[in-house]
């Protein structure tokens, strides 16, 4: 039975992925943080599941940030703690290499070892090609995901070790309802934030199901020849092709405009 490592396992994205995996004849080994996640988990998926319950690179830091760091830091970037954006770097990149660094043996740097070289899908976001206000750390940290993975999958060619990247935008899952700028209430940036996170809901409702972001990994695991990046966005035409279009200057208007950024 082929494997698949998945991290974060525990609810939306990583989730469905685990369940689609295993439809598709995958054994899923799933890092979870907690041992009730790991039980829960390994009921839901007796045959097929193994998890790993642990926090790359230092466990009690990466713990503590991911509990503070629960999908997207918001705010504005003059504002922003920098202890806090060091944590979104922390979870978003530092992890994922230090997940990749663990398992590239497995995967196929350990030449003494049988079988077909595996494939990495790192999960960035439109974010790391498009920022957006507010949300600074987030966007800057998919940014640096997109340019290592892309240097990764060069260097690993020397092993036959692909590396996938897939962007999605708005996905249907809890990171929306965790936004929260009442830290910020009394700066110049106000009423845009409140406008902001009007736009978030809508994002929200208009999101992706989660297993549709799953459905899309197992064709990357399965597919012989997965294109290097794959963007997963609702309405691609006005959230993805037109922002990457047209001139960055009109595009920096709109979202000006939209949100009262513009100087009076």
């Amino acid at each position: 039975m082929r494997s698949v490592v998945i991290t974060g396992v525990s609810t939306g994205i990583g989730l469905a992925a685990t369940k689609a995996v295993i439809d598709a004849g995958f054994h899923v080994f799933g890092s979870v943080r907690t041992a009730a996640d790991a039980q829960r988990l390994r009921q839901s998926f007796p045959l097929c599941f193994t998890p790993l319950v642990f926090d790359v690179t230092d466990s009690s830091a990466i713990e503590n940030a991911a509990k503070q760091v629960a999908g997207a830091i918001g705010g504005p970037l003059l504002y922003l703690p920098l202890d806090m954006v060091r944590k979104q770097f922390e979870v978003n990149l530092f992890a994922l290499l230090a997940v990749t660094q663990a398992f590239a043996p497995l995967l196929g740097t350990d030449l003494s070892r049988q079988g077909k070289p595996g494939r990495i899908i790192n999960i960035s976001s439109v974010s790391g090609k498009v920022g957006s206000p507010f949300v600074g750390a987030y966007v800057a940290s998919k940014h640096a995901l997109e340019g290592m993975s892309e240097t990764l999958r060069r260097e690993l060619m020397l092993f036959g070790i692909d590396v996938i990247v897939v962007g999605p935008g708005a996905i249907r899952t809890p990171i929306w309802a965790k936004a929260d700028f009442a830290g910020y209430s009394n700066t110049p940036y106000k009423a845009a934030l409140d406008r902001a996170y009007e736009y978030m809901q809508q994002f929200a409702a208009e999101g992706l199901a989660p297993e549709i972001c799953a459905d899309l990994l197992v064709k990357i695991l399965t597919v012989a020849r997965p294109k290097t990046r794959y963007a997963l966005v609702p309405k691609p035409i006005r959230n993805w092709l037109l922002p990457r279009l047209l001139p960055i200057r009109w595009i920096d208007q709109v979202i000006a405009r939209r949100l009262g950024l513009k100087r009076r």
